[in-house]
């Protein structure tokens, strides 16, 4: 959902690290940034997010009631890689994919998530669901790159994709027989966790044979096991949070959500937002995406009042972090929405005219029904060419290079507190 994917060349990581050398995690070569497309969102290096930042910029605009730029959908139509799968973000679209390019399950479900929002884009759709059931692992979740291990947040985010699809993740299922919903339940933390206050919380991945609760992870988790994406309606009643009940229905996915945001709303109690230790930092420092996520996730569970303080500190906070950064404006746009906030004035913010102002402007309104109809269908003929055809056509080539990084909290690199 939203900001969370961490960009720093996860799918890298994951094919270099079994038996690299140590000169293999070396940094790069400094390479140019790739000249970027006027359809894409975002002026800064989209190497890493540049499909994520897209997505969701799209997606907020289309819960708001705005019609996105058809370049703008064009673009992220033509990313997409003939087998359906999505990488972090293609330079040029035109060349097709071939086996060296790092197709990635989250930018793919961000993907499947805004054109099925948007509408006319079936087929592309389609694509994207029939590649992510493809690469599902035997356990039942997903690795952010094929082929790797399961981790709680890309399995979140792919359920969640799926279930806005149509889909129902019970019933999508690995060559084992594993549901993604036991791969999902499996990062749980239940009631011999200890702390006892990480109960209900999900793991990221395991490490050194212990899982450590993840508010990231949780909060995704939370949104997946309830069956939603990242577009949430506030929700018509409201119930405190509570504690996970002991024992866990480890087999019940509607349980262990409720588990997650009672987890995710003990953690705002301290200080009415998440903090996170970055790398080298003395002390954690307050996590603007995580808060965001997390307020969704109460929201969605049936727990708006759970989530009161942390929204207000992120109407009093986010506005630094967000700025000029369409993955996060998108963020906080889906928080405002799921909180029943008005996004027009969020702390003094006017978050939909900063967001539209990061790249092609929507859609000017005035075009009947049957016209919004024929567009869209023109607009999934065009798009169901698969890579061979785009709209817009890069100047440079491939960026030399990919920077490999250590994701500790899965959140993408660009978008972090």
């Amino acid at each position: 959902m939203n900001v969370r994917r961490s960009a720093a060349a996860l799918a890298a990581s994951a094919v270099l690290c079994v038996g690299a050398a140590p000169t293999a995690l070396a940094a790069p070569s400094p390479s140019p940034a790739p000249v970027l497309p006027s359809g894409l969102y975002g002026k800064n290096d989209p190497t890493y997010d540049g499909v994520w930042r897209q997505s969701f910029a799209l997606l907020a605009q289309h819960t708001v009631g705005l019609r996105p730029a058809k370049e703008a959908v064009a673009w992220l139509v033509g990313q997409q890689c003939a087998e359906g799968g999505f990488a972090a973000f293609r330079p040029n679209a035109t060349a097709a994919c071939d086996p060296k390019t790092m197709l990635d399950t989250n930018a793919t479900a961000a993907a499947v998530q805004a054109l099925k929002a948007l509408g006319g884009q079936d087929a592309a759709v389609k694509k994207g669901v029939d590649w992510l059931k493809s690469v599902q692992n035997e356990d039942g979740g997903w690795a952010y790159a094929p082929g790797t291990p399961s981790d709680a947040s890309s399995t979140s985010v792919v359920i969640s994709a799926l279930a806005v699809a149509g889909e129902k993740p019970a019933d999508v299922k690995s060559k084992a027989g594993k549901s993604a919903y036991e791969g999902l339940l499996a990062f749980q933390l239940g009631c011999s966790a200890e702390p006892a206050a990480d109960r209900g919380a999900f793991g990221y991945q395991p490490a050194d044979g212990k899982l450590p609760a993840n508010a990231d992870a949780t909060a995704a988790a939370a949104l997946a096991a309830l069956g939603k994406g990242a577009v949430v309606s506030a929700p018509s009643a409201d119930t405190p949070a509570a504690a996970l009940a002991c024992p866990a229905g480890s087999a019940d996915p509607a349980a262990a959500a409720q588990g997650a945001a009672g987890y995710l709303a003990e953690a705002l109690k301290k200080d009415g937002h998440l903090t996170a230790l970055t790398p080298g930092a003395d002390q954690p420092t307050p996590d603007t995406g995580n808060t965001a996520d997390a307020v969704i996730a109460l929201a969605a569970a049936g727990h708006k009042q759970s989530a009161a303080s942390a929204l207000e500190w992120l109407k009093a906070n986010s506005a630094a972090w967000s700025k000029d950064n369409p993955a996060a404006l998108a963020s906080l746009v889906l928080t405002a929405h799921a909180t029943g906030t008005d996004p027009k004035a969020f702390g003094g913010t006017d978050l939909v005219a900063a967001l539209n102002a990061t790249g092609p402007a929507p859609q000017t309104t005035g075009g009947t029904a049957q016209d919004e109809k024929k567009d869209d269908k023109k607009d999934e003929k065009d798009g169901a060419s698969g890579d061979g055809k785009v709209w817009w056509i890069v100047g440079a080539g491939a960026a030399a290079g990919v920077g490999i990084g250590i994701m500790l909290s899965g959140r993408r690199k660009k978008n972090q507190l």
